[in-house]
């Protein structure tokens, strides 16, 4: 891997443990509610769920650190093409287009440099 790749696989790590630390601590606090547009009540029911969702990002991070330090572009394929599916996916689910260019749109531009490179 290059420093270019493996500086675009570091964003969309650091982008996971980003949003891992806001969904798993920050749900129901003021940033988290201004960031995902909630309301306090809303937040409190469902910050179990949101925790949850933390921790499937944090995995993503993991895996894109492991592709760092092992230097395996195959998993470092593997962990953008599950990234770009969970951002797109998400993206059509809340019907959210922001979400599609936060979360897919990075780890497809770091995919596409790795096969295209």
């Amino acid at each position: 891997m290059n420093v270019l790749q493996i500086f675009l696989i570091a964003l969309v790590a650091f982008l996971h443990i980003y949003f891992l630390i806001l969904e798993m601590f920050f749900w129901s606090k003021p940033k988290g509610l201004k960031t995902f547009g909630l309301n306090k009540e809303y937040a409190e029911q469902s910050k179990v769920l949101a925790a949850n969702q933390g921790l499937y990002n944090g995995f993503l991070a993991a895996g894109l650190i492991w592709s760092i330090i092992s230097k395996n572009t195959e998993i470092a394929i593997f962990f953008l093409c599950c990234v770009t599916i969970a951002g797109i996916y998400g993206s059509y689910s809340t019907k959210k287009i922001r979400l599609f260019f936060v979360q897919a749109l990075p780890a497809i531009i770091a995919l596409l440099l790795l096969v295209f490179t």
